[in-house]
């Protein structure tokens, strides 16, 4: 059965929260011992945020985005989710989280504008900003509501899933987040839906349908995964489209490692990981190999991530301090034109796994507190084969017990042919120029 109708999903999960609410307030009073005893044995957690984001782009003169309107643009957002987690005696729990978006602005306007142009190139799928999707998941728990040339309203369920709590263990079905390995900017033993290095909030990943079991073995754990996901061309659930994986944690006197075996996207995987202490200073190393299962002008390739960082006093304030390298064979040293047209590289940046096209990267961030309710962080990255890169600087500030904002600034700097400073590329007949946009962004999120 295809589960592909976000509205009734959206629908029927709002309704029956509702009802459970409500005949948790209806039990309090209930006089009937058995309805009684079934419902004192639930009890509900709420909790969320609303937020409101501005960002303004600048573009670059003969870039994919100036092709469509030469800017600056100016975009607003705002966003709510509210979570609910459902306790149903000790074993029992299931979580919920729902989203409301809406957007609206210039860069949707020229985003539309251009996929329209360049339906089909390699270009759509890769620079072009798109909203959040069910098309590939087992459940669509998304829908639009509102949606033009420059707004888009929709809401969707980023959380639906049911935990069972055995002695033996735990298990989790449906929608869910995930994050396996060490990378803290660069993470590629993070296969779903990780992070992108220039998130500027990361307290809430992309949830995906998948059954998760965790077994525990002494003082390690295993974790066993299988994630569905439908061919976008048919609908139908896919093995070649699909994950599965396991991984196993454990700890080896003062360190700790991890080992992961995954078939992803038809592709086999193999990755390990260590982590431990340096006087003060905590490291982590992973590595992952992937065969391409598909013939291809490479056969495979290795990423690995070493990363190291140290917390200290600094004039009496906290300061914190990371360095990571990160390796990427699947990338290129400096023949940008030509990774474009590598599909192993693009099929994965354009699933959001990978998010650069080079091969050695070295990045860093400073945290430093200027005051005990206001951070400043920077965050730079570093394509040593150019060299390009960019800086993020931002303040968080934390206005009230429930109040937070933030402002901040991406900006990129290389010279010409770089993977930051720019390069030419043909998409459909047409050089252009392939350069990151440069923002300054405020965002103000009010969590309850």
């Amino acid at each position: 059965m295809k589960i592909k109708n976000g509205t009734i999903w959206l629908g029927f999960t709002s309704f029956l929260l509702t009802m459970l609410l409500c005949s948790s307030d209806a039990g309090a009073a209930a006089t009937d011992d058995a309805t009684h005893g079934i419902l004192a044995g639930m009890h509900m957690q709420w909790g969320g945020y609303a937020r409101v984001i501005g960002t303004w782009t600048h573009t670059n003169d003969d870039t994919l985005y100036a092709k469509a309107d030469e800017g600056p643009y100016s975009d607003g957002q705002a966003e709510v989710r509210l979570k609910n987690q459902l306790y149903i005696g000790s074993r029992w729990s299931v979580e919920t989280h729902y989203e409301l978006v809406a957007s609206k602005g210039e860069t949707r306007k020229a985003s539309q504008h251009l996929l329209a142009e360049l339906s089909g190139s390699p270009a759509s799928s890769l620079f072009l900003d798109r909203p959040i999707d069910d098309a590939s998941r087992l459940m669509d728990l998304s829908h639009t509501l509102v949606e033009n040339d420059d707004a888009i309203v929709y809401h969707r369920l980023d959380r639906l899933n049911l935990t069972w709590t055995p002695a033996w263990g735990t298990v989790r079905l449906g929608r869910q987040a995930l994050t396996w390995g060490d990378g803290l900017i660069f993470n590629p033993m993070d296969l779903f839906n990780p992070f992108a290095p220039t998130a500027v909030q990361r307290d809430y990943k992309t949830g995906d349908d998948m059954a998760l079991v965790q077994l525990p073995v002494g003082q390690s754990d295993a974790q066993l995964l299988y994630l569905p996901r439908r061919d976008p061309l048919t609908g139908n659930v896919e093995g070649d489209q699909s994950s599965y994986a396991v991984r196993y944690h454990t700890f080896i006197g003062s360190l700790e490692a991890s080992a992961m075996a995954a078939s992803h996207f038809d592709d086999p995987i193999l990755a390990v990981g260590g982590s431990g202490y340096l006087g003060e200073a905590a490291w982590r190393i992973n590595t992952v190999y992937t065969r391409l299962a598909k013939e291809t002008g490479q056969d495979n390739f290795f990423q690995a991530v070493v990363n190291i960082d140290y917390a200290w006093m600094w004039g009496g304030k906290n300061v914190y301090g990371l360095m990571e390298f990160y390796y990427n064979g699947l990338g290129t040293a400096g023949e940008y034109q030509q990774a474009l047209q590598n599909k192993p590289l693009t099929d994965r940046l354009s699933r959001g796994e990978m998010f650069t096209l080079g091969r050695y990267y070295l990045a860093g961030q400073i945290q430093a507190e200027l005051h005990p309710l206001v951070q400043f962080y920077t965050t730079a990255i570093l394509n040593l084969s150019d060299p390009s890169g960019f800086i993020q600087p931002q303040v968080v500030w934390d206005v009230a017990t429930d109040l937070q904002l933030i402002f901040g600034g991406q900006w990129h700097w290389g010279k010409e042919d770089t993977e930051f400073g720019g390069f030419n590329a043909e998409l459909d007949g047409t050089v252009i120029s392939i350069a990151p946009n440069d923002q300054t962004y405020v965002w103000l999120t009010y969590y309850f």
